[in-house]
């Protein structure tokens, strides 16, 4: 991403970015040295990266697709209250509240193998039933035909541990 600077000499304290035709435009004081202007900028990228993702990721496109996961390797019984994107899950790729019924997939999975994102929302699912990783629970996830693919890949992106 191309990065355009603009300093001012009215701006005293803040720092501000916008992505303007594809250009981070940002705005920053003119008496702010370049060195510490530049974590501030990589941070604003960062920031910035994230909207846009998030911009292109259809909750109710994960929301049939679970529909789909459920009736499919639970019968159709398991209810929750919602199933989102986010962008905020850096360790994880998916979490699971149980007693609330939500659950968030990580913006990650968006460019992942479909057999991936699928292990991924089953895996979640399961959870509804299972709070823990004990052997009820691998055994509900283990419905799904490509776990121990989809955990493999996982495993070699670093996003899923040996022994989850």
């Amino acid at each position: 991403m191309d990065v355009k600077i603009i300093r001012s000499k009215k701006r005293v304290k803040t720092v501000s970015a916008r992505l303007v035709d594809g250009v981070l435009v940002v705005r920053a004081p003119a008496r702010l040295g370049e060195a510490e202007l530049q974590p501030l900028v990589e941070r604003l990228k960062q920031r910035v990266l994230k909207q846009e993702a998030k911009k292109s990721l259809d909750d109710a496109l994960l929301q049939k697709r679970a529909q789909a996961l459920n009736r499919r390797y639970f019968g159709g019984k398991l209810k929750w209250q919602s199933i989102r994107w986010v962008t905020n899950q850096n360790r994880r790729v998916g979490s699971c509240t149980p007693t609330h019924g939500t659950i968030r997939i990580s913006h990650r999975l968006n460019e992942m193998p479909p057999f991936v994102r699928d292990y991924v929302i089953v895996h979640e699912l399961a959870h509804l039933l299972e709070a823990n990783h004990g052997e009820k629970f691998w055994k509900l996830v283990n419905r799904y035909p490509k776990t121990e693919r989809a955990r493999g890949y996982l495993m070699a992106v670093g996003l899923e541990e040996l022994e989850a």
